[in-house]
């Protein structure tokens, strides 16, 4: 590979890792071809885009990225493969599934909104991350609750209270 050729491959990077908020790294050393293809043909089911990195491109794009990877270019050993996904577990959830199959991948290390993680054994608690839309749901239902209960009380003691008025006035005539 040229000089050329490896400067565009680091702006390629750089560019992916600064439009990407979920980026996992593993490993899928020793997978043979049928396997990695039916790897990539899941991710590609599950929204997560794939590719092969060389680590010192990868670790050559972080240095040059804005963002703060904190000690995530340590675990650029071996084979390295690049996760994207716009949701942060997609995929945890595609190594965890994938792997009921295969002993690999292993997860390296995410970067997923601006956290770290570090290490395979983090990944059962990646997979329970929820994303921003499943947050602001959860936040919304919350919010909605309350107010729900005060509308339903105000409806059914509303009937009451108006059956108490008519009754009244029709006291006092």
């Amino acid at each position: 590979m040229t000089r050329e050729e490896k400067s565009q491959v680091i702006k390629d990077l750089t560019a992916d890792l600064a439009s990407n908020s979920n980026i996992y790294l593993a490993d899928i050393s020793g997978l043979d071809a049928g396997t990695t293809s039916n790897l990539r043909r899941a991710a590609f089911k599950a929204n997560v885009q794939m590719a092969v990195v060389k680590n010192t491109l990868l670790e050559k794009a972080m240095e040059a990225s804005e963002r703060d990877f904190g000690n995530l270019a340590t675990v650029l050993k071996g084979n390295t493969s690049v996760l994207y996904s716009e949701t942060g577990n997609a995929p945890a959830k595609l190594i965890k599934t994938f792997r009921k199959k295969a002993e690999k991948p292993l997860l390296k290390g995410a970067f997923i909104e601006e956290a770290v993680y570090i290490g395979d054994e983090q990944l059962d608690m990646l997979v329970d991350i929820k994303s921003k839309e499943e947050l602001l749901g959860d936040i919304v239902g919350l919010l909605q609750s309350p107010a729900k209960n005060v509308v339903s009380a105000l409806k059914s003691s509303g009937g009451i209270l108006a059956g108490i008025i008519k009754t009244l006035s029709e006291k006092s005539e």
